[in-house]
């Protein structure tokens, strides 16, 4: 699979490889499909994590476990949607507000994953190519998916703020396809986040027992 660790194209001036495109076109789809709360963004988002592992086993080690623990929280997702989505009345998850104290699990988890995890990549240099930062985008990727497969609306807030490190990271390392995509994660958080956000609050609305749906 060499070939997917080669050069697609050229982008203003930046080489552009083909793992590095087909993965993140991937998580775009993954992204819009979960913004419209689709089962299926589970098996694209495995698909993308599968595509980044092949592409970086064998030579970096460390990036092809990230995608493998990506693959495996996927998986979970698809567990907890299948499972939750006969809840609802349209047949897909119900998004809804974490409680103050799963807020405050989240954050703390974050917190200790993220050094836990950059001090793990500190003394073993070959799983990172930039200890801290990489440390609190994979973190903070994990963290959105486990929301985002309670179907909680800060789901979003944890991917935009995944993404404020994640655009000026990905270009100042020259991954320029990455930049761009991650410009337009932002646009598709904000989106999906307002949608989210205005469900959750039907979905609090108390039914009359005989009123139309």
């Amino acid at each position: 699979m060499n070939w997917m660790n080669s050069e697609a194209f050229t982008l203003f001036g930046q080489r552009i490889i083909w793992s590095d495109m087909v993965g993140n076109i991937l998580g775009l789809i993954t992204l819009a499909l979960g913004w419209r709360r689709s089962l299926w963004t589970w098996p694209v988002q495995f698909l993308s994590g599968l595509v980044l592992f092949v592409a970086f086993y064998g030579h970096l080690t460390g990036s092809a476990g990230k995608q493998a623990v990506v693959m495996a929280v996927a998986l979970y997702g698809w567990w907890q949607w299948q499972r939750n989505r006969r809840r609802s009345a349209d047949g897909h998850i119900a998004p809804r507000f974490a409680t103050w104290r799963e807020r405050a699990a989240m954050l703390g988890a974050a917190a200790a994953g993220t050094v836990a995890v950059a001090l793990l990549f500190t003394a073993y240099p070959s799983l990172s190519w930039d200890p801290w930062p990489d440390a609190y985008i994979f973190v903070g990727t994990i963290v959105a998916m486990y929301a985002q497969a309670k179907g909680m609306v800060e789901f979003w807030i944890a991917w935009l703020l995944v993404d404020l490190v994640g655009v000026p990271l990905n270009f100042a390392n020259r991954y320029a396809f990455s930049g761009f995509v991650y410009v337009i994660y932002g646009a598709l958080v904000l989106w999906g986040m307002r949608d989210w956000w205005l469900r959750s609050r039907r979905t609090a609305q108390p039914v009359l027992e005989g009123a139309p749906a």
